[in-house]
This record gives C-alpha cells, structure tokens and sequence, in this order.
C-alpha cells in the first residue's frame, strides 16, 4: 500500500507551524487537488479565534484529540466529533487548551 501513487504519511512534529492568533497553531498534514485539506490544530489555554471562522467553501469536519474545545456555544472533550456544514460558523476557543484533527473536504 505504502507504494500505491498518492498515498502519503506525515508526523505532526515534522509539520510546518503557522501561528494563526495568539496562542493558536495549525500544522498543514496534507493538501489534495481538489482544495481538500488535513492539518492540526493547537490551541493554548485561553485562546480564542479572533473574529467569526466561516466554513467555506465546504464543510468542516473536527475531531478532538486532546483537551477541551469550545465552539462558542459548548464545550467539546477530547474524544468529540464534530461535522459543521458549508457555511455554518462558530468562534473556536479553549479555556483549557486542546488539540484538534480539522479536514476540510472542499478546501
């Protein structure tokens, strides 16, 4: 499988870091043709998205991986899924921190 065309592997830690807001981090994993997307995201204690995060042009889907994620309306512990629609919003935040999965099948 590791030598079928278009399969890749990547470690978080080998991952490029962008700071997105204070205290907010994502690391790109991989980037398909179409404008899909896989990264992580890193949100430090009492951090939060400045401004609204719109879902364009496609769906958001999230898996909390560790911590404790609050999308402006609830808390979400490590081990949530969450599946926000295309053009569906939430201001992301963390009063304790967390790590995120976010892909973006429509970029």
């Amino acid at each position: 499988m590791g030598g079928t065309p278009g399969y890749v592997w990547t470690s978080v830690d080998d991952a490029p870091v962008k700071e997105l807001f204070p205290g907010i981090r994502i690391r790109p994993l991989w980037t398909g043709g179409d404008g899909a997307k896989a990264q992580v995201l890193e949100m430090d204690p009492g951090s939060c998205w400045e401004g609204i995060d719109v879902h364009a042009p496609g769906p958001e889907e999230v898996f909390v991986v560790a911590g404790t994620f609050h999308d402006g309306d609830r808390d979400h512990p490590a081990g949530t899924f969450l599946h926000a629609p295309a053009g569906s919003w939430h201001v992301p935040q963390s009063a304790a921190g967390c790590t995120l999965f976010v892909f973006y099948p429509e970029g």
